[in-house]
């Protein structure tokens, strides 16, 4: 009898184990789910909601082994939240960034550091930047963007399960506030936890929940590091995705921080519809199997670049 409970211990953990190193529909959906619950009220800065996504995002960064700077995951900073035109200003927010890290294993290379980020912040009720004449509602922002925080969280599991690998070291980071002007990562880039002549490629991830039909996948930014769009083109190709890649078109995501001091980017996203910054960007909208293959590709570029030489420099793009 003991004998039999220590094989049945030893193949719960395994095959626990074993899920935890994939990227999983059930979990994507799962975070999505509690990302764009009615309970989280629209993600907006400062407050209880704001409070209770950071302890969820904390969590599964320790549950993952993603390792904290300075001892804290949380890179605290205030908001200025925007109103309309005319309408008093709002005290400040205390919000922050939630940040980790996978150190590499390359005595050189380590020293060099890859971005992964997503916003997890979204519209609250709404406010100056909602598209609907809806007041006082919930914007749930599930495409925008908790798929891409989503996406953070299982890669990051993914990677974390094979990070002796890695050469190069890599950051994750879920920025507050994007939606009140970027303010999480021009607050990064502004106070960055390395040096920011280390950080050698920024990855955004913002909206990656809507996949189509025909498996566009959009981004800019390809061509400000060396062969960036052949290497994107490729790897897409053998997921079975289709990528439509801009050599420019950095766009206006956390990316643009980062490119507006010299770092090579990466934005990625699955393209817009008519739910944006509207309370119908809802949950039960989201191509749950559709960002999984988003989510295998990053992780695949990722994958590439960090247990490898790739040459990366930046290449400003007009």
């Amino acid at each position: 009898m003991k004998n039999v409970l220590l094989i049945f211990l030893f193949n719960l953990l395994y095959f626990s184990g074993f899920s935890q190193s994939e990227i999983t529909e059930t979990e994507i959906n799962n975070h999505i789910l509690f990302l764009a619950s009615e309970k989280n009220a629209g993600r907006y800065p400062g407050g209880k909601e704001n409070r209770r996504v950071v302890r969820y995002l904390k969590k599964d960064f320790k549950a993952q082994g993603i390792i904290p700077f300075n001892n804290n995951y949380k890179q605290k900073f205030k908001a200025k939240l925007r109103v309309k035109k005319g309408e008093k200003e709002k005290k400040l927010a205390n919000t922050c960034n939630v940040v980790g890290y996978i150190e590499g294993n390359d005595p050189i290379l380590k020293k060099e550091f890859i971005v992964l980020g997503a916003h997890y912040d979204h519209l609250g009720m709404g406010g100056p930047s909602s598209k609907s004449n809806k007041v006082h509602t919930i914007h749930y922002g599930a495409d925008d963007n908790a798929s891409g925080t989503a996406a953070l969280l299982e890669i990051a599991e993914k990677i974390a399960s094979n990070k002796k690998e890695l050469k190069r070291s890599i950051i994750f980071i879920a920025f507050g506030s994007e939606e009140q002007g970027l303010l999480g990562s021009k607050f990064f880039v502004e106070n960055p936890l390395v040096p920011i002549s280390q950080i050698k490629l920024m990855i955004n991830m913002d909206m990656v929940g809507r996949l189509n039909a025909e498996k566009h996948v959009y981004m800019g930014g390809a061509g400000t590091f060396p062969n960036g769009v052949s290497f994107m083109q490729n790897l897409g190709d053998a997921l079975d995705l289709t990528p439509i890649v801009h050599a420019g078109s950095v766009g206006g995501s956390d990316h643009v921080s980062f490119y507006a001091k010299d770092i090579s980017v990466l934005g990625i996203h699955t393209g817009g519809h008519p739910q944006y910054h509207t309370p119908e960007d809802t949950a039960d909208l989201i191509n749950v199997s559709g960002e999984k293959q988003v989510c295998e590709y990053i992780y695949k570029a990722l994958m590439e670049l960090t247990t490898t030489n790739y040459k990366l420099e930046f290449i400003r793009q007009d």
